[in-house]
């Protein structure tokens, strides 16, 4: 086998190509990770009745998680990139494994949340640095390619998880949603070990444990906020203190990182315009992708009157429309570069939103159909170029950091989304508890057309980002 640039090429293992195990590695670490998270909301209200908990305190088994999760990227990323990257996605393995195992073992709702933070923080690893495990193994002319594919085993674990974890609670109760990560996750971490190659050695940098630190406060006090903003009240004490908690921490976080020879986070990376507008348009869609999410099960269920398995089906049409169109999106922005198919696909999200904006009671099933599948084909159209211009814009020595950047955008873009949907439904339905029909209609159309400014302002941001980036050049 022979190295070609930061890529290793020949017959690999079995006699199949070494990039192709690579995907398969990360691939499975991803697809794992995606199930567990959309398994787990499924089973929610079945472990609060197993485990006698309260709604107030089973919703931690998902917001733990995902704390846990956006607040450690940037620390992982970090390391990985000081360690190699392969010693931490291993470990990310064998964290989520073991974490997986400790959730299926708990009985009880404590020990539960406890796992499932040491399950975050294996889920931050593998997050963290699938892009950048993955983009060393392909040559730059397939960089697109290799990222949609990934992105294409992240929504089929997306899209599978509500059906298998509701058969699967229902018939063999909810620990067996944990267990079956530990033979898929033991299989991975055995291929990861003979697929995956030493990347660096110790580059002797130090780690920068304060900047560490900063950053996580900041990102936990502010994820809280966004996710508990709106069931406590904006003006409660807690709420308050955690935001200013962030903005505290966020601002000793850049002081620190400004004064530090080896930053946590490089900021000259943001003078990238081509790797910051990339970012913000990451953000953006994800932002939009979850205030959807948000929103139109109100609509479908005490709007338009639909059952919830109904509602459940037509939701799917938003996953299955990005399975479809990802992986060609990735091969097509190899060709023509990021820009276009990356735009194209915010301005096509964007459209989608908007139409979702204009619905009425009276609007057939099949037209709902057609408008969710618009916004999920402009997600899949936009994710694999825009992550293969984040990823390509960064020298190799940060490309952990950057994975991770990506991931946080995605993590933060949901919260966000979720926060501002809330904010902007409940406000509308004022007083009203449960709300008509048509008030219900109306709060959603709200929120619906603000989301799609944010769309919008994604699309621009994808437009502006810089020279068309071509597989020579990025």
């Amino acid at each position: 086998m022979r190295e070609t640039g930061t890529f290793c090429e020949g017959p690999g293992w079995l006699g199949i190509g070494h990039k192709w195990w690579t995907l398969a590695v990360v691939g499975t670490g991803t697809f794992m990770s995606a199930l567990d998270t959309s398994v787990v909301n499924v089973a929610l209200p079945v472990i609060g009745h197993a485990t006698r908990s309260p709604v107030s305190t089973v919703e931690w088994v998902i917001l733990a998680y995902l704390v846990t999760v956006s607040s450690s990227l940037l620390v992982f990323g970090r390391l990985a990139d000081i360690h190699g990257r392969r010693r931490i996605y291993m470990a990310g393995l064998l964290v989520f494994v073991a974490g997986s195992l400790g959730c299926g073992l708990s009985g009880t709702v404590g020990p539960l949340i406890l796992a499932r933070v040491i399950q975050a923080l294996g889920a931050a690893m593998i997050f963290a640095l699938s892009p950048s495990i993955l983009i060393s193994a392909f040559p730059a002319n397939e960089r697109g390619r290799a990222l949609g594919l990934q992105a294409t085993m992240t929504y089929l674990g997306v899209a599978a998880g509500p059906g298998l974890g509701g058969y699967l609670t229902q018939h063999f109760g909810w620990p067996v949603i944990f267990y079956m990560n530990v033979p898929i996750g033991l299989l991975a971490v055995l291929a990861a070990r003979k697929v995956l190659r030493p990347d660096r050695q110790d580059t002797g940098q130090p780690f920068d444990p304060a900047g560490a630190a900063a950053m996580a406060v900041t990102l936990a006090s502010l994820l809280l906020v966004l996710s508990k903003g709106a069931d406590l009240g904006w003006g409660h004490p807690l709420i308050q203190g955690l935001a200013g908690l962030a903005a505290g921490g966020a601002v000793a976080f850049v002081i620190i990182e400004r004064r530090s020879t080896h930053p946590a986070l490089d900021f000259r990376l943001f003078a990238n315009r081509t790797f910051a507008v990339s970012v913000l348009a990451a953000y953006l869609c994800y932002l939009a992708s979850a205030a959807v999410s948000f929103l139109m099960p109100f609509y479908l269920l005490s709007a338009a009157g639909y059952s919830v398995s109904h509602a459940g089906l037509m939701m799917m049409s938003v996953p299955l429309a990005m399975l479809a169109v990802t992986g060609p999106s990735g091969c097509l922005s190899d060709t023509t570069g990021v820009r276009l198919p990356a735009t194209a696909g915010m301005v096509l999200m964007a459209a989608g939103v908007a139409l979702l904006g204009r619905l009425r009671l009276s609007d057939s099933a099949g037209h709902l159909v057609a408008c969710l599948a618009l916004l999920g084909a402009g997600t899949g159209l936009f994710t694999a170029p825009n992550n293969s211009a984040i990823m390509g814009a960064v020298p190799k020595e940060r490309q952990g950091v950057a994975g991770a950047i990506l991931a946080a955008a995605r993590t933060v873009g949901f919260a966000s989304g979720v926060a501002l949907a809330g904010l902007i439904y409940m406000a509308c339905l004022g007083s009203q508890t449960g709300g008509s029909p048509e008030a219900v209609a109306r709060a959603v159309r709200v929120g619906l057309r603000v989301t799609a400014v944010f769309a919008l302002a994604g699309a621009v941001s994808s437009a502006v980002r810089g020279p068309a980036n071509s597989p020579k050049n990025v």
